[in-house]
């Protein structure tokens, strides 16, 4: 089963939550991922079942031994999860109240004595890039770059600054902000990650979660403006905050180079700045492939009578599914009547286009993001100190700076200012002097696809290697972001 985890000996292995409810055991080179399912509550206890890979659970037999299957009976794979205040787990086996445990090198299921060998600490496995939302308040958590402060007032967390960056290091998690910097013990955001910066992270299922530093303290807003700062009498648990993949929110720009926006109901493409008003929540189907755009007030993009469109929709209403062309950055979106958005003379929005041509072509841009995070099907994407070529297969990912060019063009910048180079075989590095130009197509729920200045698809190579030399768009060219 791959090494665990015994007290301090954090990096032989660590459970994972990978998506809110998953879990998995990382040893010597290898990860698998655990889906942690809530099977009952018993007051506050909570009892959970690992899956894990192609539908297969984490078993108990009879002798203590631990191996993957399908269960012969409820009782090989129920386990009571008790949390601790360090942040790790204990999980007992609910038939015969032993601890699952590991001694460096095995997972076993033996003792009904629970020591440091039986916890466990988990980490989280989904993307790092996330929005913290807090239920008490109904509000996620935003950072105030002027101020140096975290506020908990955002109903709707279509702002950059509603973004973090959770990193996990030596055993604790740093939560940097979109301006990239931290939050820490002190009152105010720090600039560079260090042992005042480092929480533990206390996870529940359904990914809740928790801050906390080493005396016991917790995050939690506080005051009227519902400050995120460092206490120990927070109420109704409010130190609770649900973690969620970071949204993608987006704007559209016409060739008029005016940002489609929304006046009372109706839709039209006539700003030339990005307000509240034009940017849209990009929600997409796996199933129909169908692109949904949601306004920051809840309501849906509709084909209507006439060919008008209008915000008005609902979510299960089949008119407010679009179909997404793209083409170098840009968007072509057909409605529900099979007609190609454009606009009138007037700037209002219509469904009246047999074929897309230049006037219904729409510039994408990501309304809340400066930066990338990307992960693909190896790893994050990054620099190694020791590698000068760009790398797809690390577990800390470096930020992609987005510097905003032409309608759906950007240029990538290395953190340290420099840009992003492309060598004549296909390999990156982050030494440019020159900008390039990348256009980025949104492939899915946070997963895009990003065309290089050379006409490939950047792909990630399973030597770890990242590199331009895709015609198409395959499995390699997901990225996650």
């Amino acid at each position: 089963m791959g090494q665990g985890a015994s007290g301090m000996q954090l990096r032989k292995a660590t459970l994972h939550w990978v998506l809110g409810r998953t879990l998995s055991n990382q040893g010597s080179g290898m990860t698998l991922t655990w889906e942690l399912q809530v099977t009952m509550k018993q007051g506050k206890q909570t009892v959970v079942e690992l899956l894990g890979h192609q539908g297969h659970y984490l078993l108990v037999d009879p002798d203590g031994s631990v191996r993957c299957g399908q269960p012969a009976s409820v009782q090989q794979s129920q386990f009571l999860l008790e949390l601790h205040h360090s942040g790790k787990w204990t999980l007992q086996l609910l038939d015969s109240k032993k601890y699952l445990e590991s001694d460096g090198e095995d997972v076993f299921c033996v003792s009904r004595s629970p020591s440091s060998y039986h916890k466990w600490l988990p980490q989280l496995a989904m993307h790092v890039h996330i929005v913290l939302y807090n239920p008490t308040h109904q509000c996620y958590a935003r950072a105030d770059a002027d101020l140096d402060r975290v506020w908990v007032d955002t109903p709707v967390p279509y702002l950059e600054e509603c973004g973090f960056v959770l990193r996990f290091r030596n055993g604790m998690y740093h939560l940097e902000t979109s301006s990239h910097k931290y939050v820490s013990r002190a009152e105010t955001l720090a600039k560079k990650p260090s042992a005042h910066t480092a929480f533990n992270l206390n996870l529940k299922p359904r990914c809740l979660a928790f801050l906390s530093d080493q005396d016991g303290c917790v995050l939690y807003p506080q005051g009227k403006r519902r400050r995120l700062c460092l206490g120990n009498n927070p109420k109704e648990e409010e130190e609770w905050f649900v973690i969620k993949r970071c949204p993608q929110w987006v704007s559209l720009k016409t060739k008029a180079k005016r940002y489609v926006s929304i006046i009372y109901m109706e839709v039209y493409a006539g700003s030339d700045i990005v307000t509240p008003k034009s940017v849209f929540h990009y929600e997409f189907n796996p199933d129909t492939r169908a692109v949904q755009l949601k306004t920051v007030n809840n309501h849906y993009l509709a084909q209507r009578k006439f060919k008008s469109i209008v915000a008005n929709g609902r979510r299960m209403e089949p008119e407010t599914n679009f179909r997404a062309l793209w083409h170098c950055g840009k968007i072509f979106l057909q409605a529900f009547n099979g007609r190609y958005l454009g606009t009138m003379p007037v700037g209002l929005v219509v469904a009246s286009a047999v074929h897309p041509g230049p006037g219904e072509a729409f510039g994408v841009r990501l309304a809340n993001r400066s930066f990338l995070v990307l992960r693909g099907r190896y790893g994050y994407v990054g620099t190694l100190a020791c590698h000068d070529i760009l790398q797809c297969n690390l577990v800390d990912p470096d930020c992609i700076e987005l510097l905003p060019c032409k309608p759906g063009i950007y240029h990538f910048q290395a953190h340290g200012r420099s840009f992003w180079s492309l060598s004549s075989d296909g390999t990156f590095r982050t030494w440019g002097k020159f900008a390039l130009n990348f256009c980025l197509e949104i492939q899915g729920s946070n997963i895009l696809a990003v065309l290089a200045p050379n006409g490939y698809y950047m792909r990630g190579d399973r030597s770890g290697t990242l590199l331009a030399d895709s015609e198409e768009v395959t499995s390699e060219c997901l990225w996650e972001f």
